[in-house]
């Protein structure tokens, strides 16, 4: 009897833990880890146009004063001629790579960097001719080249953006820009029909360094696949201005002495427009949770 008793006490206190087991609440699931928080890698594809693509060259008149015939007139006139501005075609491609991190924070914002360099395509130069009127029965011709290009392109930047929704990202960025520069002036001028100073003359000069600037854009990343997402980028860049000599503008004749003298100088504003897609390789992309099955 008293085993009844107490496989009935057993039984009846096993019912009511069940009962108060099944009347607990239940622990939600933790919610998803963000996707967007990690480090990746990628690359990208696109063009750049310039906002200023004038070649500017001024040139001073250092008259040598020998008095030989027009040559008083001839230097004014050399100056002036190769006084000028030239537009070099400044549209290119462009190629190249970026990494980065993001951090997602608040479900919906993210904070993060990129570096990122390119190689630009090479641009021809632009030829410019002039004539000035007939001095004495005489012509001073002109003909002018310019070229203006970069050879690679690069950024630092920060990136904010909003998550309109889980897998597209909305951004703006900004921070430093460089590039590989070059520019180069060429300026060639013949007397036609003037004997005694027959000899074509010119003055030449260029510059190439690594220039260091400022970009600001914006864009939109889409997440398609896990780990992997596609972008769409704007970016404007300024790497500031760049002035450099030619050689003398020097004109001789048949005597050997000079006649026309000029000094051009050349200035040119690097900055502009990148428009490029990207690919990009997400290295800690968030799993989904683990819903734990009894």
């Amino acid at each position: 009897m008293l085993r009844r008793i107490l496989l009935a006490s057993a039984g009846a206190m096993a019912l009511a833990g069940t009962a108060i087991a099944a009347d607990m609440p239940v622990a939600p699931p933790p919610p998803p880890p963000p996707l967007w928080t990690s480090f990746y890698i990628g690359v990208n594809a696109g063009g750049t146009w310039g906002n200023n693509n004038s070649v500017n060259t001024a040139t001073a008149n250092l008259d040598p004063g020998n008095g030989l015939g027009n040559e008083a007139v001839y230097n004014v006139a050399s100056a002036g001629l190769a006084t000028t501005n030239i537009s070099p075609q400044t549209t290119a491609f462009i190629g190249g790579g970026q990494i980065g991190y993001n951090y997602q924070f608040a479900n919906s914002w993210l904070v993060g960097i990129e570096a990122d360099i390119q190689g630009v395509s090479k641009n021809g130069p632009t030829t410019l001719f002039n004539q000035t009127t007939v001095i004495a029965g005489e012509a001073l011709i002109q003909s002018a080249l310019a070229s203006k290009s970069m050879d690679y392109f690069g950024t630092v930047r920060g990136r904010i953006g909003f998550l309109a929704t889980p897998t597209l990202l909305v951004y703006g960025t900004g921070g430093l820009a460089y590039g590989g520069i070059h520019s180069s002036t060429l300026i060639g001028q013949a007397i036609a029909g003037a004997p005694a100073v027959p000899n074509l003359y010119s003055a030449f000069g260029s510059v190439s360094n690594t220039r260091v600037g400022w970009t600001a854009g914006g864009g939109v990343e889409w997440l398609f696949l896990p780990h992997w997402s596609v972008k769409l980028e704007y970016l404007y860049y300024d790497l500031g201005s760049v002035t450099y000599g030619l050689g003398p503008l020097a004109n001789f004749n048949t005597g050997g002495t000079l006649f026309t003298l000029g000094a051009p100088v050349s200035r040119t504003h690097f900055n502009g427009n990148i428009v490029r897609a990207g690919v990009n390789y997400h290295f800690n992309w968030g799993a989904p949770p683990v819903v734990a099955r009894y």
